[in-house]
């Protein structure tokens, strides 16, 4: 009998642990999408970037049930060990299929793009400058959106 307590016991407190678990908040939804070359930068900083970059106003006028901002980061390095940066920041429009779910369309409601190229850098200095540009890129779209 006391081992019939015991399991019931045991089985009651896992649920509950399942239970409170569950119910914790789910984890935050990224606001963008980063198709960037992971040399140059990585989708956690892009991430960064535009939650620091993206006011509350803009979030609400665009909202990601419709709408999705999408970043893009290109270049390198050339054979003269010049770094070339290419940074895109667009808002892109999102439909909602029956069988595929979410899917953002590549028809840019607005978009804004920062060059940049640099001699004799490192590739961390490179991958600064990469930050630097897209973050130029996102407040210029921003700035643009919030006008609007």
């Amino acid at each position: 009998m006391k081992s019939g307590v015991a399991s019931l016991a045991l089985t009651l407190g896992l649920a509950t642990g399942l239970a409170t678990s569950a119910m914790a908040a789910p984890p935050p939804k990224p606001i963008s999408v980063d198709q960037s070359a992971s040399f140059l930068i990585d989708a956690a900083t892009t991430e960064q970037l535009w939650t620091q970059n993206t006011p509350a106003k803009v979030r609400k006028l665009y909202p990601s049930k419709k709408f999705s901002f999408v970043s893009e980061v290109g270049g390198g390095f050339t054979e003269s060990k010049n770094c070339v940066i290419s940074a895109r920041a667009m808002v892109l429009p999102v439909l909602h299929l029956p069988m595929q779910g979410k899917k953002i369309v590549y028809a840019p409601v607005k978009s804004s793009t920062a060059f940049d190229a640099a001699p004799n850098l490192s590739r961390e200095q490179c991958q600064a400058l990469a930050r630097t540009k897209l973050k130029e890129a996102i407040q210029s779209l921003v700035s643009a959106l919030a006008s609007s």
